[in-house]
């Protein structure tokens, strides 16, 4: 790839996603781009990069910039975080907030799996405090198809397998027409999908009493994840708790946020946790 063609590329990913793609991922750009650049008939990348810098398309830029972003998840990554929330975290912030209802955000969800996968642990093992309460998830997400994927719940055989046991696939999946799986309409109903840039403010979302941010960061320049910090800080209930995945951390980027001991990738508003985590 051409230095010039990466650097216009590079740029634009660290402009819209705050992604900090080093050359020596140049390959991995190339991969991910070659079926656009193909899809709109261009013969080579440097080809696709006139176009963005000519036409100064605002939905094609996103285009790009989204297909530039890791889109990998699957159903129940880290099964023990579900658990926790299911059991432990959910119950405690129901009975702190005493309102019988909690609002959940799957910041940068991607296609859907980790919002559904929650949805389906609160149709199938609630406990007896989360049965009766009114438990509202959002996931939202950069990239528009993701988007689009994850509100029509609709799965190849692959995405479908990834982390479902038979039973769940069974219970809260049909066949579509051409082979694929779809969630019910009784989980489909559980969440609903937003497309948003966690680059952006969110006020418009609302506040939230749990947020997931879970393998998003680590693509991130530090510039890119202290603005995501104050970005979710500002979208906390009070005694809220945002889920980071392993080997993500937010310290050392804001004064807004700290660790927990004794919820494992977990952080809280500054000042209200007793002490550091484990």
């Amino acid at each position: 790839m051409q230095e010039t063609v990466f650097n216009v590329l590079a740029d634009l990913a660290l402009k819209a996603t705050g992604q900090a793609i080093p050359p020596s991922r140049a390959y991995l750009m190339e991969a991910r781009l070659s079926p656009l650049a193909r899809r709109e008939g261009f013969g080579t990348l440097a080809d696709l990069v006139h176009c963005l810098e000519s036409r100064q398309n605002a939905v094609f830029r996103n285009e790009v910039a989204s297909a530039l972003l890791t889109h990998d998840t699957w159903f129940f990554r880290e099964r023990s975080v579900f658990d926790m929330v299911i059991n432990t975290l959910l119950p405690e912030r129901l009975d702190a907030t005493q309102s019988g209802r909690l609002r959940v955000w799957c910041a940068g969800g991607s296609s859907g799996q980790e919002a559904y996968s929650l949805a389906m642990l609160l149709e199938d093992e609630p406990g007896a405090s989360l049965r009766s309460a009114k438990i509202e998830i959002l996931s939202t997400d950069y990239c528009k198809y993701s988007t689009e994927k994850a509100r029509a719940g609709v799965y190849n055989h692959y995405e479908a397998q990834r982390g479902l046991s038979i039973f769940r696939l069974m219970k809260h999946f049909s066949r579509t027409d051409g082979g694929d799986w779809q969630v019910n309409e009784t989980i489909r109903s559980r969440v609903s999908f937003r497309q948003h840039n966690l680059m952006e403010t969110a006020s418009g979302l609302g506040k939230f009493d749990l947020i997931f941010c879970r393998h998003v960061l680590s693509g991130m320049s530090k510039a890119a994840r202290m603005r995501v910090a104050e970005v979710l800080a500002a979208q906390m209930a009070p005694g809220a708790v945002i889920l980071l995945g392993e080997g993500e951390s937010f310290q050392g980027l804001t004064d807004l946020l700290e660790p927990t001991r004794d919820i494992r990738q977990g952080w809280v508003e500054a000042g209200t946790a007793n002490r550091a985590a484990a």
